[in-house]
Formats: C-alpha cells, structure tokens, sequence
C-alpha cells in the first residue's frame, strides 16, 4: 500500500522529493501516512477532498484481496 500512495502523491505534487509514505502495521490495520510540502497539501486533498477521497478508494480497492482494514491519513 505504501508503494501505491506513494506513486499517486508524487504525481499530484509539485515537490516529489517532499513526500513521505509511512506505513504501520497492527493486528487488523494498515495506517498509510502520507506527509507532503504545506505548498502540496491543496493539491492532495482537493477540491472539497475529492482527491483525497479518491486516493482512499483506490487504496482501500486495492487492499481488498487482504482481510487488514486500510487507513489513509495525510498530514
């Protein structure tokens, strides 16, 4: 998951070189941590968080196959 986070901000941003994906993981859960530049953070989150909803629902499609609960938290 934190590979496919990390692919999608890059391309959204303006400053790649400043996002930061961490990933922990717990018995049921997967937190993604997404941190960019504060000039990169409209552009992540969107227009009424469009982007970021977006963003959640690729992840979230993508880890279907694994019973883990999926959370994306940008910062």
């Amino acid at each position: 998951m934190k590979e496919l986070v990390e692919i999608i901000a890059k391309s959204l941003v303006d400053a790649p070189d400043q996002v930061v994906v961490t990933e922990t993981t717990d018995e049921n859960t997967i937190t993604v941590e997404l941190t960019v530049a504060p000039d990169d953070m409209g552009k992540v989150i969107g227009k009424s968080g469009r982007i970021a909803k977006a963003i959640r629902t690729v992840v979230k499609a993508a880890a279907s196959k694994s019973d883990k609960k999926v959370i994306v938290d940008i910062k």
